[in-house]
């Protein structure tokens, strides 16, 4: 599980059976100051989300099983959590920072 920010939205013209109405998004997996770390990844969102938000991605087979409805599909990060605060190192993380 770890914090991410969602930085764009993902359309596939062809989905998983099992997948259709499931939204995918592009995730910046952040560290503990809140700063971008490793690459960006695709999740699958279990709640509504979008561009700018602060969320909580859990990764693995947790991931494949946190659909709702589904019991299982192949997926390898999904959002499950939407953060309203989070403050480490006396900043809040869930205030995007200011990209100037």
């Amino acid at each position: 599980m770890f914090l991410a920010r969602v930085t764009g939205r993902v359309v596939a013209s062809t989905l998983y059976e099992g997948m259709q109405g499931i939204a995918l998004q592009w995730v910046q997996p952040l560290d503990d100051r809140g700063q971008p770390e490793g690459a960006q990844k695709v999740a699958c969102a279990a709640i509504e989300s979008g561009p700018g938000d602060l969320v909580e991605v859990v990764d693995g087979r947790e991931a494949a099983v946190a659909l709702p409805g589904e019991p299982f599909v192949p997926v390898d990060h999904t959002i499950v959590g939407y953060v309203t605060q989070a403050v480490a190192h006396g900043v809040d993380l869930a205030v995007e920072a200011d990209p100037s």
